[in-house]
Parts: C-alpha cells; structure tokens; sequence
C-alpha cells in the first residue's frame, strides 16, 4: 500500500506535504480574501473585519500617527541623501524606502505638512478645510493605513503559494479570449470585488514587479480589474438614496464594468503597450498547459511547485513588512499631497465644472433628468470615487442619481488613491494616460447605465 502511495506521488511529481503546503495557505488567503462575509447587514471579507476593527479600536489616534508616519518619511530622505555610507546606501531596505528623486521629496514634504495643518487646524482654509485635508487624512488615510496593513501582510499566501497559478490556470478559457488576459488576473478582480480595489491594484504592481504581467498586462488589469467592493458599493448606493435597489443598482455596475473591461484595452493608450515584462524580472510565467492535462491538474501541479519555491517563513514575513513600510513612508504622502490637491482643485475651482459642460448635451440625449446638475458628477470623479455621490445626492430625480452611483463606481481611475498608487508603481502609466483611459470609461459605460435604467429600473 506504501509503495502504491509512493508510486503516485512520483507520477504526480509531488508528495502529500508539498501539496499541504499549497492548500493550507491557499485557503487561508481565499478566507481572508476572496470569502464575502455579513456583518452588521454589511457584505465584507475577513481580511475586511481585522481592517474595520483595527481602525475602530484606534481611530483617534490614526491622524497623528500617520502625520508622524509622514514626517519620519520626510526625514528619512534627507538623512539617506546625506549619508555617505555605502553599506547603508545601498542596503535594500532603506535605499528602496528613502534614496528617492526631488520630485518625490517634495511631494513627501507637501503631504507632511498638510497633514500637520490639517491636524491642528491651521493654515489656509482650503487646505485644511472638512471638504479636502480632513477628507484625506481623517476619512481616506485611516482607511489605507489599516486595509494596506494587513493586505501586505498576508498578501504572500495569496501570491507565493500558487493559488494564483491555479485559479488563472482554471479560469484561462474565460479571461484569455475575452480580455486578453493572463489567467491569474481573475484573482486580481475577485479581490477588489469582495475588498477592495486599492487592494488589486497593490496585487497587480507586485505580478508585474514579480515578472507575471506584461507592461500591457499590467495596465489593462490595474484600470479595468481593480473594481471598488461591494460593501463600498453600498456605502455609495446609500449616501445617494438608492440603497433600496441595491441588487439592480450594483448589477448594472457590474454590467458596465464588463463591458469597459472588454472595449477599453483594445483602444489607445492601453492597446499601445507593449507585451515586454518588468526587465528587473524578465518574464516569469508560462501558461501554455501540455497536451493530455487537464486543466484543473496542471493548475494543481504549477501550484504546488509555486508553493515549493517558499523555502522560509521568514522571508515572506520580511517582505510583507517591508510592503507595509513601502506603503505607509512611500505612497500615502502621496495620498496625502496629491489627494488634498485634487480636492481643492475639484471644490474651490471651477475646472471640472468647465470639463463637464461637453457632458451636458450627451446626458440630455441620453434623457437623464437634470443633465446640467448630473454633468460635473460625470468629471469629479477623477479627483476622487467619492466626490460624483456628493455631487449627486442633492439631485431630485432617482433615475440620475441612480446612473451618477453607477458612474462613480465603474470609471475605477482616481487620483486621490489608485492613481496615486499606479503613477508611483513601476506600471507604465501616466497622468495623462490615466485621465484619457477615465475619459473612455465615462464614454463607454455611461450609455449602458442611462440604457440600463431606463428600460430596465424606472
């Protein structure tokens, strides 16, 4: 019996300890990840309710600690930039976390005085006011802080024990001809989906980072497939009174969200990347399963030797921490900066309401009721997903506020987080690109949603 056993672990070319090793963190990862969970009426996921109940024991405490985050992030920049000790330049941790450009300085000094002004209450007004740095630092940065927290943390048992390797190997039949796909972006979209999208995104830098996407992969996934939860979903369906028809509200997000998932990276400037990999990595991946396999098999067997490849627990806690670190000292200044600035740009300006106008005829041909009030709804939304729902809660009619939720949930691309965090990965992207793929989502999915509603829901 032994040696049958044996016997089929050879022809399997792996034995039962090297396929636990695959599973048991595998499943952990889908709990914590991928399972949608009700708590309070609320759908979440498990890695969710550590997030919400960390944030809940220590909200108070959150801004200040992070304006301190943001100034040692500061400090540690010039303290790298003027030691002239090789082993402490070049050693990874801290050169990665701190040898930065000018521009990136100066964005980390921005965000850490924002923050402070807007901690304490002092300076201009619209930088510290509740409609922009209180918005940040005390409604978006507790958020970020908690949710990157523990997603960096345990992030590897998605990533490095092969469950990635065996969903996208399952799923390839789906995801290759539809949106010209690598297999393993479906994990990508399942994690935005029931967590959150700042999530997929952070999931989508380090394939990319690790070799497993092309720039043009890469791309595609990061603006399409990094799609806001369902439990932000129905924040948003809330905030602007149609919670009542949540089913048919967040249906139609996921309609268009398909849709533009389709149409978008066959246009420009997505369709222009190119299909080379990250050259640090050089490509990583070959999904072309052998003749005779079965799918589900050679997912299990490309799993397992993924899993394999996991020699120390210790090193993947080490790069876990080091994410949390590259993310508290590296993007959310950023946030903070680049977020702040958005914001006063979109409440004490009037430039989005200038980009909305060409949106005023196209709403009135799509018959939405008060076209004139919905457009800026149409534009604000590259500064951050929250602020069409602001705009749009005050609108009368149940149809347009119903289409500017929608809206605000399928352009996907905004400054005031997943921008920030793509313009700062190695994805090439940029901020003019970001806007016109924002420009193409509004454009493709707005007639869907219009269309939707009325034949569907009103």
């Amino acid at each position: 019996m032994e040696a049958e056993k044996k016997q089929e672990h050879v022809s399997q070319g792996y034995t039962s300890g090297q396929l636990i090793k695959f599973l048991v963190p595998s499943v952990i990862g889908i709990l914590l990840f991928l399972v949608p969970v009700s708590v309070d009426g609320t759908v979440t996921i498990g890695l969710g309710i550590m997030a919400d109940g960390l944030q809940a024991a220590i909200s108070e405490q959150i801004p200040l600690f992070m304006t301190i985050v943001l100034w040692l992030s500061v400090f540690g920049a010039f303290v790298i930039k003027a030691i002239n000790n090789p082993s402490i330049r070049n050693h990874k941790f801290l050169s990665s976390l701190f040898d930065i450009g000018a521009l990136w300085i100066i964005l980390r000094i921005l965000g850490a005085v924002f923050a402070t002004l807007t901690l304490v209450g002092a300076g201009p007004e619209i930088i510290s006011s509740e409609l922009t740095g209180q918005v940040v630092l005390f409604d978006l940065i507790p958020v970020l802080m908690v949710w990157f927290l523990f997603a960096s943390l345990f992030m590897p048992l998605l990533l490095e024990f092969g469950l990635m390797d065996f969903i996208g190997t399952v799923v390839r039949k789906v995801m290759q001809p539809l949106f010209k796909l690598p297999w393993r972006s479906s994990v990508d979209a399942l994690a935005s989906w029931m967590g959150s999208g700042t999530v997929g995104v952070l999931l989508t830098t380090q394939q990319y980072e690790g070799g497993y996407y092309s720039k043009r992969e890469a791309a595609v996934v990061a603006t399409n497939f990094s799609i806001a939860s369902i439990a932000f979903s129905l924040v948003i369906a809330r905030f602007i009174g149609i919670d009542h028809m949540f089913v048919q509200f967040y249906f139609t997000v996921a309609v268009c969200g398909i849709v533009a998932a389709v149409i978008c990276p066959r246009l420009p400037p997505l369709s222009r990347k190119k299909n080379t990999y990250y050259e640090p990595a050089g490509k990583q991946i070959d999904e072309v399963v052998p003749a005779g396999i079965s799918s589900f098999r050679w997912g299990v067997d490309q799993a397992v030797k993924k899993a394999d490849q996991v020699k120390s627990a210790k090193d993947v806690i080490s790069r876990g921490i080091f994410n949390v670190a590259d993310i508290w000292l590296g993007l959310i200044p950023l946030v903070m900066a680049l977020g702040t600035i958005a914001l006063i740009i979109a409440e004490f300006t009037p430039i989005f309401t200038y980009l909305s106008y060409p949106f005023i005829p196209l709403l009135t041909l799509l018959q939405i009721p008060e076209a004139a009030e919905a457009a800026p709804a149409m534009i604000v939304g590259f500064a951050d997903m929250f602020l069409p729902a602001v705009v749009g809660a005050g609108i009368e009619s149940e149809l347009t506020r119903f289409v500017i939720g929608v809206m605000s949930l399928t352009q996907l691309v905004y400054m005031s987080e997943i921008g920030i965090l793509l313009i700062k990965s190695k994805i090439p992207l940029n901020l003019f690109e970001l806007f016109v793929i924002f420009l193409q989502r509004t454009i493709v999915t707005l007639p869907i949603a219009a269309l939707m509603a009325h034949l569907l829901f009103f």
